[in-house]
């Protein structure tokens, strides 16, 4: 496979101009759209015409111009056919797999996954809509082959899993989901520009764009890329999980989100270096850190072969306190003390952001859930930012860790 970088594929990608010229595309805010000729209406409907096919727009739930050219630039960083954009990153994991499954199917997901997307599969799609998932440790190919039967139809990873932080082996497990006759759909949340699943051989990629891509914590968004043939079933007019749920990303917000996508690859490659060098520091001190870029984890190599080069190995890291009491303990500090990032969900802001992931985002698992994904009670995410100088924040960083007890 030849080199691939997402920056330059973003760059040949955004020559779309605005409508009177200008170097940022317009931004269509119509939530209805005209045709020439009265004949064009019902091709659009009865799917022979359409954005994704060459043809007109119709009605702005169903395609709008500005959210389209994000969707393609999506797909342009991630070496997609096509792409379109949601209302939030949910939007994105449930219309995908919605598509892919009928009642009676069957779902194979990673078993450490963000809390949202664990829900969704083991609470809310088996009720509403009679698909159940079965939850496997996704770096345990064995485990994975056994977990697949006749009627399954997805297999859900994410690149990086949330919040500890194991590689998901994208080719191997692409190469399983076709021999069953299922897609492999990819989370790559955590891994924009770093990791581009699609060429590696999945079938799907979502986002939340509420996250990296946006880089500002002031828009909630989500993305969908595949095929081209993918892409307009989402918005088919009777069977499009897209189309006829509503999940809309609004043009204003895909215009703010495309602004910022020029500078995310500078941007993860500054998150992914800190973040390596806080956690070399913090092995250093004996402290329980995880990041991929560290030899000592599991997945050091694999992601190392993945990666696209130049944009670190990723801007996240975990610390074992031990208990949620001393995590608690150790995030006020930071915040309240030390004055450094916050105690917040999400991540890919530009200052720091911290949580305690199973008191948190990964509360909707349970006890036992929690166990098997390996997240700990004292687990403490950190998203990190590149405010501050390095030498500052490790300064904060080290005055907290001592003032807990968890170094001396």
């Amino acid at each position: 496979m030849s080199a691939f970088d997402p920056a330059e594929a973003l760059a040949a990608s955004r020559h779309e101009f605005g409508e009177h010229g200008g170097v940022n595309m317009s931004i269509e805010a119509s939530t209805t759209f005209t045709v020439m000729r009265a004949r064009t209406m019902p091709a659009i409907f009865q799917g022979a015409k359409g954005p994704a096919r060459g043809g007109c727009y119709l009605y702005g739930r169903h395609f709008n111009p500005t959210v389209y050219v994000l969707g393609k630039e999506i797909a342009a960083i991630e070496g997609a056919g096509d792409g379109y954009c949601t209302a939030s990153g949910m939007a994105a994991i449930s219309a995908a797999v919605l598509q892919c499954c009928e009642h009676g199917d069957h779902v194979v997901a990673g078993n450490a996954l963000y809390g949202g997307t664990f829900a969704l599969l083991r609470d809310f799609l088996p009720v509403k809509c009679g698909v159940a998932s079965t939850f496997v440790p996704v770096w345990d190919l064995e485990t994975v082959q056994r977990a697949f039967t006749p009627r399954t139809r997805v297999l859900f990873v994410e690149t990086m899993s949330n919040p500890t932080l194991r590689v998901a082996d994208i080719p191997r497990l692409a190469d399983l989901a076709k021999r069953h006759g299922a897609r492999l759909i990819v989370d790559n949340t955590f891994a924009p520009m770093i990791v581009s699943p699609v060429r590696l051989g999945a079938d799907v990629v979502v986002h939340s764009l509420t996250k990296f891509a946006n880089g500002a914590s002031d828009i909630i968004g989500g993305a969908i890329v595949g095929a081209t043939d993918f892409i307009a079933s989402l918005m088919d007019l009777h069977t499009g999980s897209l189309m006829l749920l509503g999940p809309t990303m609004d043009p204003h917000a895909a215009f703010g989100i495309s602004l910022r996508l020029p500078h995310l690859g500078l941007r993860m490659a500054e998150h992914s270096r800190r973040a390596l060098e806080l956690a070399r520091r913090l092995a250093g001190l004996g402290v329980g850190v995880t990041h991929p870029g560290l030899p000592d984890h599991p997945d050091h190599e694999l992601l190392r072969g993945m990666a696209n080069p130049g944009y670190g190995l990723g801007g996240l890291l975990t610390l074992d306190l031990g208990t949620q009491a001393r995590a608690e303990r150790f995030m006020e500090n930071l915040q309240n003390e030390q004055r450094f990032g916050f105690m917040a969900v999400s991540l890919g802001y530009f200052d720091t952001l911290m949580s305690c992931s199973a008191a948190s985002t990964s509360s909707e698992m349970g006890e036992d859930d929690l166990r098997r994904a390996g997240i700990s009670p004292g687990l403490v995410r950190m998203s990190v930012g590149y405010t501050g100088s390095l030498e500052q924040r490790w300064a904060q960083l080290e005055r907290a860790l001592r003032a807990v007890g968890a170094v001396r």
